[in-house]
């Protein structure tokens, strides 16, 4: 049931409540790359295969990407506020588990919680920011504020966990977590004490099972894309099997679910169906910038993996930047201008990326061209999600929150998979096959682009 309340009653303090989302958005990015850097310690201490090893990477990515509809559509029914302070409580209990793993198996179990919590954790800081902001201005710099912060916790990933592993120990990068996590429970019980509570509906369970399923098993096809061929078995039979799961739940969604976890009624508002589309591409842009700069810092010009975070540094400071000062921009412009001038941004910085090698130097190679693109995601990424989560009720709003974060995700681990066999294919140089990525990256930049004139016109 939907309680009808005040703004003020609503959202209490609002700048509390959009600290409390970016801070819940920062934890979730984090933990997807702050455990990088501890690996080579994780294996030594627990006695993982390289196989295994990747699973703790892995496990947390893929919940976190197959569970986000089901998050989403959790957040509409029970409240945005429930499903955070829960997201929050099993991503923290999670965290205390994987830093006191005695083995290979506890510590994959744990990452794959922590993946189940971010997952409700996401859509319920999207929903929170899109019912708690309701004044366009006002929701756009939210949008651009909560968009910074995923970009620090992706960047500030290396540099953390090289200095917690380093200065303490491998079992910190996860057991930080913990206070954190109870001091942003504390402030979500009080910041949102006067959010809705949800709307007494069933779930859909066959459309929970069904979609859930068929993203955990597409997204694991692609994952183990870097250790077998595209054709071979281990790949064709998981993503065949994912994307039959897709097409049951978008069949059962249209015919059968009496309320649907994924209403496709949501895919009529241009803004969604479109927003959600271009952050599919995106994802691909998102994983070619960070990932394979940091590759090219470290294989192309020998940095090492601290270095190469701190090479990234700029960029990242770039972004938040731009993120933030294209906020009162959105409101005034509307949603083309900006992504088509984001998306050239894209191109130009790509394509200069393209042509860099072994000899061009961190300033000429990597600094200039990457500070390009950190100002077109800056102008783009809040752009997109605030178009994608734009003109739906209070009642959708976790609902949409859920896509738009599933689609950017799904689209950077297909990227990820798909740019890495690129980069894998250059039968000379390491430089080449990185080259080959950002010259794909531009592409998609462009794509971005053309399709930029199918966004909403109005601001």
């Amino acid at each position: 049931m939907t309680t009808t309340l005040t703004p003020a009653q609503r959202v209490g303090s609002t700048w509390m409540v959009l600290a409390l989302a970016c801070a819940s958005q920062f934890m979730v990015i984090l933990d997807a790359s702050i455990v990088n850097v501890a690996l080579p310690s994780v294996r030594e201490e627990l006695g993982f295969t390289s196989t295994g090893l990747a699973w703790v990477v892995n496990g947390y990515l893929l919940t976190f990407a197959g569970f986000m509809l089901l998050g989403g559509r959790a957040a509409d029914l029970f409240g945005p506020r429930r499903m955070l302070i829960a997201g929050l409580f099993v991503f923290s209990a999670s965290s205390l588990a994987g830093g006191l793993a005695s083995t290979p198996g506890i510590l994959v179990t744990a990452r794959i919680a922590q993946g189940v919590g971010a997952a409700m954790m996401a859509p319920a800081t999207l929903a929170v920011i899109n019912t708690s902001f309701t004044e366009p201005s006002a929701r756009a710099k939210a949008f651009g504020v909560w968009s910074a912060s995923g970009g620090v916790g992706g960047t500030a990933g290396a540099l953390a966990g090289g200095a917690i592993t380093t200065g303490l120990s491998w079992r910190w990068v996860f057991l930080i977590n913990v206070p954190i996590g109870a001091v942003l429970i504390a402030v979500a019980l009080m910041s949102l004490a006067g959010a809705r509570t949800g709307r007494r509906e069933s779930l859909d369970l066959v459309g929970a099972v069904t979609g859930t399923a068929g993203l955990a098993a597409l997204i694991y096809g692609v994952m183990r894309s870097a250790d077998h061929g595209w054709s071979s078995w281990p790949i064709v039979g998981p993503v065949a099997a994912g994307l039959l799961l897709l097409l049951a739940f978008v069949v059962v969604e249209a015919r059968f679910a009496r309320r649907p976890m994924v209403p496709l009624r949501l895919f009529k508002i241009q803004g969604v169906a479109v927003g959600n589309g271009m952050l599919l591409l995106f994802g691909g842009i998102g994983i070619a910038m960070w990932y394979f700069s940091s590759l090219f810092l470290q294989n192309v010009l020998g940095f090492s993996a601290l270095q190469a975070g701190l090479g990234q540094t700029p960029a990242a400071v770039m972004f938040m930047v731009i993120a933030r000062w294209s906020a009162p921009l959105l409101p005034r412009f509307g949603v083309r201008p900006l992504v088509l001038a984001g998306s050239t941004f894209f191109v130009v910085g790509f394509g200069w990326f393209s042509l860099a090698h072994a000899d061009s130097g961190y300033a000429a190679g990597v600094l200039g061209p990457t500070l390009l693109v950190a100002v077109g995601i800056g102008l783009t990424f809040p752009t997109l999600m605030a178009a994608a989560t734009a003109d739906v009720t209070e009642g959708d709003a976790g609902t949409v929150g859920g896509l738009a974060n599933t689609a950017g995700q799904v689209g950077g681990s297909i990227g990820l998979a798909v740019l890495a066999t690129v980069a894998g294919s250059s039968p000379t140089t390491a430089a080449t096959g990185y080259d080959l990525v950002f010259v794909i990256a531009a592409g998609l930049g462009a794509t971005i682009a053309a399709l930029s004139i199918l966004l909403p016109r109005r601001r």
